[in-house]
Parts: structure tokens; C-alpha cells; sequence
């Protein structure tokens, strides 16, 4: 694959080990606490990012790369001979897609492909994944770009979140829906549809029910799973991570389970003890 760059962006959470072993190039987001900026994966840490929550009493705001960075990036690989394959978080949430195609325009026509994963986190990551192993085969960007948009529909990326107070202080639940989950303690499974984070189902209990819930929701589909390649994902919660993990791998028996750890933009978004299952169908 040597003359096809992926590139991503840092909403996939890909680990440095996952960067650096398949030569994917990873354009950060911006997080936002006042007036510092930090660029999300790089200079700020999950850790750190609920430590400023604590210590501002907020969320941080976040930002897409500017065009100005996507054309920096795409220029380095371009001047390289190479082509580029781009996968990015949905366009139903972030304006990052857009900027990615201004840049792109200002190069030759078909030397970058922008995709729209209709995705986010590690649900990217294994769009972006699958793109290697297309590059590894051969293809080239345009037959890359053809393929994985016929794997979008295939998709399923599920996250089960501890608490809605993140999703309250980010404006996407009511003050009541949060009072009433905390006091209840409800906890909600969300699913990806059409790029968008939707309300799946809601479970009520100790965290463990709720785990099996997200569980059996993948195991209902296990005929038509793609067993190849599944991703688990937490936000401080490496050992709900590593029970869903032995899970898949016991019921399912998956060729490779990639452990991941959800970074600043999508932990701010989801809160800490969130746990996520991303896969494809055949």
C-alpha cells in the first residue's frame, strides 16, 4: 500500500500502537476549555479531560480541524506520490467532513477520496482499518472509497453510558431526563443510525444487566456478523471493557478483538464508565 495514505481523524480513537503499525495518519480535533485549546489525542488525555470537567464545572467545547489543517496534511502525502483515502467522523455531527473536502478540492481530481463513515469512534477505526487491508490487496483509492461506502449500511456501533449528566451538560438531554436517570437509575444503550447517536434502549439496575443488554443485542445478529475483526472500547472502564471482550470471544469466537480507550472528544460527549461494541455485518 505503499502509494495509498489512509488518514482519519482523532473521533476514532485509534491507539498509538494501531497509528503506528498500519501507517494510518490521524488529523486531531480540537477540545476546548476557555480560552486553551488542546488538540485532542495529543495534547490532552481522557484522564486529564474529566479532571478539567471537575476543576470548570463544564464541558469542554469541541472543533473541527480547519480546512488549513486537512490541506497540510494531504499536501505532505500528495508531494509524496501518494494517493489518499480519507475516512471521517459522520457529517451529521461535525463539520470536520466538510473541511476535509475544501482542502480536498484544492488538489488534483481523484488523487483523495473523502468518505463519510456516518460514524464515529471506533466505528471509524474499523472503516479506516478495513482501508488497509483494501490498500494491502491492491486497490486503489477510488475502488477503496467504493468499497467501504458499501460497508457503512453494514455497521453496528453500540455505546452503553453509566450516566446522562455528560449528555446534559452538552445539551442533549433535558435537566428532567438526567434528574430521572440519576434517580432511577437508568442507564442508556445508544446506537449509531443514519451518522446519527440515537437512543436505543434504556435499562434500569446494576451495571452488569446493562452490559448484558449491549451483549445480547450483538449476539442476536451472530449469523451475520463479520468475525474478523470486532472492536471493544471504554471511557474509564477497563474492566467492563475487558468483560465484554471475553464475552465476544467465548460466544462469538472472533479472529481479532482490538481493545480500545475512548479519547477527549467522544468521552466528553459520553462520560466516564461509557463502553462501546463496534462491528460489521457480512
Amino acid at each position: 500500500m505503499k502509494n495509498v495514505q489512509v488518514i482519519t481523524d482523532s473521533t476514532s480513537d485509534l491507539s498509538e500502537e494501531l497509528i503506528k503499525k498500519y501507517n494510518i495518519e490521524v488529523i486531531p480535533l480540537y477540545v476546548i476549555f476557555g480560552e486553551d485549546t488542546y488538540k485532542d489525542g495529543q495534547e490532552l488525555t481522557t484522564e486529564d479531560l474529566y479532571k478539567k470537567v471537575e476543576e470548570f464545572g463544564e464541558l469542554p467545547k469541541t472543533s473541527a480541524p480547519t480546512p488549513n489543517d486537512f490541506q497540510k496534511v494531504f499536501e505532505n502525502h500528495i508531494n509524496a506520490d501518494k494517493s489518499i483515502i480519507y475516512i471521517g467522523l459522520s457529517s451529521q455531527l461535525s463539520t470536520t467532513l466538510q473541511n476535509a473536502k475544501i482542502a480536498a478540492s484544492e488538489f488534483p481530481e481523484g488523487k483523495i477520496q473523502i468518505v463519510d463513515s456516518f460514524n464515529l469512534s471506533a466505528g471509524i477505526a474499523l472503516l479506516a482499518l478495513k482501508a488497509v487491508d483494501l490498500a494491502k490487496e491492491g486497490l486503489d483509492v477510488k475502488e477503496i472509497a467504493c468499497r467501504l461506502r458499501e460497508q457503512i449500511p453494514k455497521s453496528r456501533t453500540y455505546f452503553a453510558i453509566d450516566t446522562l449528566e455528560y449528555l446534559h451538560k452538552g445539551g442533549r438531554c433535558s435537566s428532567v431526563q438526567s434528574f430521572l436517570s440519576n434517580m432511577l437509575k437508568i442507564r442508556p444503550i445508544l446506537k449509531v443510525t443514519d451518522g446519527k447517536i440515537l437512543l436505543h434502549k434504556k435499562t434500569r439496575g446494576k451495571r452488569e444487566k446493562m452490559l448484558n443488554v449491549l451483549l445480547k443485542d450483538i449476539f442476536i445478529e451472530k449469523k451475520d456478523l463479520d468475525l474478523n475483526r470486532m472492536v471493544v472500547i471504554h471511557s474509564l472502564a477497563y474492566e467492563d471493557g475487558e468483560y465484554l471482550k471475553k464475552e465476544l470471544q467465548e460466544t462469538l469466537d472472533v479472529k481479532e478483538i482490538i481493545f480500545l480507550k475512548a479519547g477527549c472528544v467522544i468521552s466528553s460527549h459520553c462520560g466516564p464508565k461509557t463502553v462501546g461494541i463496534m462491528c460489521l455485518t457480512k
